[in-house]
């Protein structure tokens, strides 16, 4: 399973981690089932994913009881409540499996012992965190620049992959819609 974290840094940075060998040490190896929380708001938050296999959403609860999706992660995507793991806090969201998913995990003190032992890795998670930091920028953005129909309409053409997998009723909250407005766009465009 380092494998697949192996090939994905090399694949996104200049770090040749396969000549030093990633420890595996560092990691966990754990599996999921569909609706199975990785981690639950209020609980402290020990671990970041690295997602192997699998989708996952990051949402919270609104005070009307609802939850609401901020975010979602497939196969090579990071995930944590990242303030929280940083400082070892209670989390301000949860994190369920969309589908049967495989992640390694790590804790904030191996990361810091990884990184005294392979220090190039801090240059890796620096990119990855700022392309995701951007993703973010672009999504509000979108969410203030789009009518909604046409924020629907991007996101079925830059993130197919999200569409076929996610369910809907998810996808409406991330985006900020109703279950049931988004059907009606939907209807539009299937007619």
């Amino acid at each position: 399973m380092i494998q697949h974290l192996i090939d994905h840094i090399e694949k996104v940075s200049t770090i040749h981690v396969s000549e030093a060998g990633l420890p595996e040490s560092f990691f966990e190896h754990k599996k999921y089932k569909k609706k199975e929380l990785l981690l639950t708001e209020g609980h402290r938050c020990y671990e970041k994913f690295f997602i192997i296999k699998g989708c996952v959403h990051l949402y919270y609860l609104r005070q009307n009881g609802t939850e609401q999706t901020i975010d979602f992660a497939l196969e090579d995507w990071w995930t944590s409540d990242f303030t929280a793991f940083q400082q070892g806090a209670p989390a301000q969201f949860s994190i369920r499996a969309i589908e049967n998913i495989e992640v390694l995990s790590i804790t904030a003190d191996r990361q810091q012992a990884l990184f005294k032992q392979m220090p190039e890795l801090h240059a890796y998670f620096h990119l990855v965190f700022q392309r995701a930091y951007a993703a973010c920028q672009m999504r509000f953005r979108f969410l203030f620049e789009f009518s909604k129909e046409e924020l629907y309409q991007h996101f079925l053409q830059h993130f197919p992959a999200f569409t076929q997998r996610v369910p809907q009723y998810l996808l409406a909250s991330f985006l900020g819609f109703t279950p049931e407005y988004l059907s009606e766009i939907r209807k539009k465009y299937l007619s």
